[in-house]
């Protein structure tokens, strides 16, 4: 027998504005299991509008985001990337990720 539990998690968006215009977003999650007391962050749907790239924005929203989840005392912040953006993979490297694990995913 497998038993459902349903529980509650928290979604945090995060939103770079410039000029009163949104050019870029992203969203952290904040989810609980039953090993850790502390909840941990996941990062999701990083985007900066394509005229507003390589010019530090991206940076700017994750680097928020890592501070967003150390203030709910996360114990780990991961995110998923696909295999063939490895200049993205470096980006997130230099700000202190660490390519630790293989994702697999299921789509509906």
């Amino acid at each position: 027998m497998i038993e459902n539990k349903e529980f509650s998690g928290k979604g945090i968006r995060l939103s770079l504005i410039e000029n009163a215009k949104e050019i870029g977003h992203c969203y952290l999650y904040l989810l609980h299991n039953d090993l850790h007391t502390e909840p941990f962050g996941l990062l999701e749907d990083v985007f900066v509008l394509e005229e507003h790239r390589g010019q530090g924005n991206g940076k700017k929203l994750v680097l928020k985001a890592i501070e967003v989840a150390r203030e709910k005392a996360c114990y780990k912040l991961v995110f998923t990337s696909r295999y063939d953006k490895e200049k993205v993979h470096a980006w997130y490297e230099e700000m202190g990720f660490k390519d630790t694990s293989k994702g697999f995913r299921m789509d509906f």
